[in-house]
This record gives structure tokens, C-alpha cells and sequence, in this order.
């Protein structure tokens, strides 16, 4: 049987103007944006100790999970450094959801882009003393 082999790409429709909510993402998370507009995010460039793997999941149809956004997805995004990119983001004067907190596998945080969409951000790490939550 066939079987999907990875995450080939994140697509959703921007409630308001999509070049606007993409250059957002660019200057905010620093998601290099192509000539067309989207972008090649490529986990070679992850180094990680789980070399850059891709969680996939169904919540349930009531779930609290994405909110405070209505969107019936949220986007988890890996990140190389949260400190540092909770620092830009504050100095960029986006608002920090939730977080950070460190789970079994990482630091995590939350925020909102500019059509409310709820985004996860997450530092992968191993558990550790050093790795606790805080």
C-alpha cells in the first residue's frame, strides 16, 4: 500500500490582503518568502536531535486547543531559538499569546498573526535538567 511519506506543504486562505499576512510571516518569523510568494522551508537546515521530523494530528471536533482563534487549524513551526525569537517578536510589538513552557520535548509558545490564526512555536529538545519546566 502506499503511504504518505512526509508534510508536502501548509496552505490556508488569509482572511484579508495574502501579500500582506506573508510578509508578516517573513518579517515576524523570519520565513524566507520566494519570488511566488510562498515558501520552501527545508528540515536540512534543522539541527536539531530529532533532525527535523513533522508531528501530524486530527483534534476533536469540539476542541479548546486552537483558541482564542476560530480557525479550524493552527500551525505548529519549529524554531531554532526561543528566547530569540520571542525577544524579535516582542520588539516587533506582536503580543505573546502564551508560553514559553517546556514540555518532554521542547519549549513551546503560542501567538496570534494578523487574521487571528493561532501559531505554535517550538524549540525540539531533548528532557533534561536543564529543560524543565519553569
Amino acid at each position: 500500500m502506499a503511504k504518505v511519506t512526509g508534510i508536502g506543504g501548509v496552505f490556508f486562505k488569509s482572511t484579508n490582503d495574502h501579500k500582506k499576512l506573508a510578509e508578516w510571516y517573513s518579517q515576524n518569523l523570519g520565513i524566507h518568502l520566494e519570488p511566488w510568494g510562498g515558501a520552501i522551508l527545508k528540515w536540512t537546515n534543522d539541527k536539531s536531535e530529532d533532525r527535523g521530523l513533522t508531528v501530524w494530528h486530527v483534534a476533536e471536533k469540539n476542541t479548546e486547543w486552537f483558541s482564542p482563534s476560530p480557525s479550524s487549524f493552527m500551525i505548529n513551526y519549529r524554531i531554532d531559538n526561543m528566547a530569540e525569537m520571542l525577544a524579535e517578536l516582542q520588539r516587533n510589538g506582536v503580543e505573546i499569546w502564551k508560553g514559553p513552557e517546556s514540555h518532554e520535548n521542547g519549549k513551546f509558545a503560542w501567538i496570534l498573526d494578523p487574521d487571528g490564526n493561532k501559531v505554535e512555536l517550538w524549540e525540539p529538545m531533548p528532557w533534561d535538567e536543564n529543560n524543565k519546566a519553569k
